[in-house]
């Protein structure tokens, strides 16, 4: 077989992939430019309040991918249901998505409200911030924590409704729905934020509020749109009559997504833990951090979208019992990831000067952020070939193997590197964030051998 018959597909399976992408690319570029902007506005309040909001998102982040990880496992079901036309199958995977979601957003509200101040406080090292009041860095925190908690039960349920719609093929709508909300969103921040008319600012509370109202409008709206298009959404015919799904069906759902939903609590733990042994080494670097994080996530929006069309193209294709074409079609998606991501990793190199410009922080702060940029830039192509193989991996139902390589990978590599170097070493921190972010380079050597093997290739649905 020709290079190009291996790597490149043909116009349909483009405008296959153009068709899933760009709603998700839109929805996810709109996103991350509000936040980037949302976390100017911020930022314009100073180093200190900026901070305390990235130490409560980082803490919340934890959640959300909890959440994912939860939904994930009812995803590979969805999609291969979806896949042989099996609606009630899609439907039971949605009941399981929506409990699963209640019992957990309840257990972290939970967590939360005991423990967010002591949680916050992991962030804040004393040594490395003599002579800076702590204090206030706290109480912003706090304050935008007790507001923020408030939109964890609109996220999960928005992420059921749009997780199930996508396994569908339904990739407007849940960008329809983001629109509107970052639109609300990026509105009530300049009003709650500064302050307008009759409204007083209201500083990083305000900019929790904000997104709360912004996440109870997505969710009105997706909930709206999926229910009044039942005709054409037929999971969501009577899915609330009962919330009884086949238990042999939920005892598959379990066994597969016990190890996704461990994977992604232990991945956002450890990615944590990284954020949080860089923070021994000043407040400087959390806010630098902060900066890289939000502009990094601006950039790998394809890398991200191309992860979602790994997971529903070769998910379908693998439901129903395509198992070469499955292949053929990963492979593909996967050389077209590496490239448009080696393309915009020496964009995010040319921007990294200039992006840290537009905060108001200090000069340091500047200085690192781009620092950070430019190393990120560099490894964007490793990541987005690792974050291809790990959908591939898993469209396949193999989500231990998947466990393995993403979160106790990162437990055993990034977390003890970043560890040992910040703590036990003088190295400073630029070249400490390089080791880490290219010590990925192990998992290569790990996952380019399982996708040439196939043993991903399975189809899961075949015995219900």
């Amino acid at each position: 077989m020709s290079f190009r018959n291996r790597y490149i597909g043909d116009k349909v399976f483009y405008r296959t992939v153009i068709k899933l992408v760009i709603p998700i690319i839109i929805q996810q570029g709109i996103t991350n430019i509000v936040n980037l902007l949302d976390n100017v506005m911020v930022g314009s309040l100073g180093t200190e309040p900026m901070s305390g909001v990235a130490i409560v998102n980082q803490i919340i982040f934890i959640f959300n991918l909890t959440i994912f990880g939860g939904i994930s496992g009812a995803s590979i079901f969805g999609a291969q249901f979806y896949g042989v036309g099996d609606n009630e199958g899609v439907k039971n995977t949605f009941r399981f998505k929506m409990i699963f979601g209640i019992i957990t957003t309840a257990a972290a509200l939970t967590v939360f409200s005991v423990f967010g101040k002591d949680l916050i406080m992991l962030f804040l090292d004393n040594e490395a911030n003599t002579g800076i009041d702590l204090s206030v860095t706290l109480k912003y925190a706090s304050d935008y924590m007790t507001v923020a908690l408030i939109g964890l039960f609109p996220f999960m349920v928005v992420q059921v409704y749009t997780s199930t719609l996508r396994e569908a093929g339904e990739t407007f709508a849940p960008m329809v729905a983001s629109v509107i909300s970052i639109a609300a969103n990026f509105v009530l921040n300049l009003v709650l934020i500064f302050g307008f008319l009759f409204i007083p600012p209201m500083g990083v509370v305000g900019a929790a509020a904000a997104t709360v109202a912004a996440r109870f409008i997505e969710m009105i709206y997706i909930i709206a749109y999926t229910h009044k298009n039942a005709g054409k959404h037929k999971f969501i015919e009577g899915v609330y009559k009962s919330f009884k799904a086949p238990s042999s069906l939920v005892g598959k759902i379990i066994k597969r997504g016990t190890p996704l939903l461990l994977n992604e609590v232990l991945w956002s733990l450890g990615t944590t833990f990284v954020n949080q042994n860089y923070s021994t080494r000043g407040l400087g670097v959390v806010a630098a951090s902060n900066i890289s994080s939000t502009v990094w996530n601006m950039f790998c929006i394809i890398m991200f979208a191309m992860g979602s069309a790994v997971s529903i193209m070769v998910g379908q294709k693998l439901g129903a019992g395509k198992i070469e074409e499955a292949r053929d079609s990963d492979r593909k998606l996967i050389f077209l990831t590496v490239v448009s991501n080696t393309v915009i990793g020496l964009l995010l190199i040319a921007f990294s000067p200039i992006v840290p410009m537009i905060y108001n922080t200090e000069p340091e702060v500047r200085t690192l952020a781009t620092e950070f940029l430019i190393i990120a830039g560099a490894s964007l192509p490793i990541h987005a070939l690792i974050h291809a193989t790990y959908f591939t991996i898993r469209s396949g139902g193999r989500t231990f193997i998947t466990f393995l390589f993403d979160s106790v990978y990162t437990w055993c590599v990034p977390v003890v590197i970043s560890f040992t170097l910040c703590r036990y070493t003088s190295i400073g921190i630029v070249m400490v964030y390089l080791i880490v972010q290219f010590s990925d380079i192990l998992k290569l050597m790990i996952g380019i051998p399982m996708l040439k093997s196939g043993i991903w290739a399975k189809n899961i649905i075949k015995d219900n």
